[in-house]
């Protein structure tokens, strides 16, 4: 997780929450707990660790029933919202999965303004059929938080999140949820339904592909949602989600005047230049380059970046683009061959070899 997020949980934001918890539970110790919170293990530890740490000690400063704990909770979570606010939900995840009914409750009250799809994922593991049976219901509720938080929640592939290993093997229950929220009219709700069909495609690629055969060209907000839930199958080739996106083989187009760097510094951008050429309209396409990044092991791994996927009203059509060699936590980049390719919809049509260095020695 980035860095500047775990800082989310500054000293301003724990002297808040001690203050807000002792303006409603007269015996809370404050200071105590501000203490406790800026242990010795404290600095180290990243952002759901920090949640999870926090967690830990409002339980013990709040020595009381679960449902009375919650009691509490709830009226303090009112002053917090945002990823910060999901010690709430953490809470719940740790102390009420004996209890089902008030967990559920209390889900629902912290998911406005902030998530619970992480605390949910539990329950579903426990009591996969009633908690399924109470996202149905919030997927049919007035507020899109709890929209979202029915779709949210099930994803089988969800982000920093507990796998659900039955539903990455058989969504048909996430698929039902899916169903009753494909229609939804927040933006916000969408994306988490388009998400979640993505992360479906993962494992079940036919069912996604179903579903995009059944729903695209039904309205505008359906095709956006199987645009984008279709992203990994289109990036990937799949000759079937290509066709129904009316992305298929070409032979009409030309590519020409490729420039791109042969030697990069480590830590600078490759910057390269293509253009498309047509006897024609160069019509509906998909647009993308290819890295096959060098390994420490000297293999190559590919990624794939979008350029664009858009019908283009013209005989030809110039791209200038530059992907960054620096390192990040979640690439790092070696010296040594690497190589770039051209790809419209699916099909490879240029792959040229460049060299990475590193100028610091």
């Amino acid at each position: 997780m980035a860095e500047q997020l775990k800082n989310l949980y500054s000293k301003e934001f724990i002297d808040k929450l001690a203050n807000k918890l002792f303006l409603t539970y007269a015996e809370f110790e404050k200071e105590k707990f501000i203490n406790s919170i800026f242990d010795n293990t404290w600095r180290d530890l990243e952002l759901k660790a920090r949640m999870r740490h926090i967690s830990l000690n409002l339980n013990t400063f709040l020595p009381l029933s679960y449902k009375e704990q919650l009691e509490i909770l709830k009226k303090v979570k009112e002053d917090f919202g945002g990823l910060e606010a999901m010690i709430f939900q953490d809470f719940v995840e740790v102390f009420g999965l004996d209890d089902l009914t008030e967990s559920l409750k209390a889900l629902e009250i912290f998911t406005i303004n902030s998530s619970s799809e992480f605390a949910i994922r539990q329950f579903i593991l426990k009591y996969e059929d009633k908690t399924m049976e109470q996202m149905k219901l919030w997927a049919k509720s007035q507020n899109e938080h709890l929209r979202r938080l029915a779709s949210e929640g099930c994803r089988p592939r969800l982000p920093w999140a507990v796998a659900l290993p039955k539903f990455k093997k058989n969504p048909t229950k996430v698929l039902e949820i899916i169903e009753l929220l494909k229609n939804d009219s927040s933006k916000y709700v969408q994306k988490s339904v388009a998400n979640n069909l993505n992360d479906i495609s993962k494992d079940n690629p036919d069912l996604v592909i179903d579903f995009v055969k059944n729903n695209l060209g039904v309205s505008k907000e359906l095709d956006w949602i199987c645009k984008h839930a279709s992203r990994t199958l289109l990036k990937i080739g799949d000759e079937k989600i290509l066709k129904l996106f009316g992305l298929e083989k070409v032979n009409h187009i030309n590519i020409t005047n490729f420039c791109y760097d042969k030697r990069v510094k480590l830590g600078e951008d490759l910057t390269f230049s293509f253009e498309l050429n047509s006897n024609k309209n160069i019509g509906n396409i998909r647009v993308e380059y290819a890295i096959d990044y060098l390994k420490s092991n000297k293999t190559h791994n590919r990624k794939i970046f979008m350029i664009s996927q858009n019908e283009i009203k013209s005989f030809s059509k110039i791209f200038i683009k530059k992907q960054n060699f620096k390192n990040m936590t979640t690439r790092k980049h070696y010296e040594g061959k690497h190589f770039i390719s051209l790809l419209i919809n699916g099909e490879e049509f240029v792959k040229e070899e460049f060299f990475v260095y590193d100028a610091s020695y």
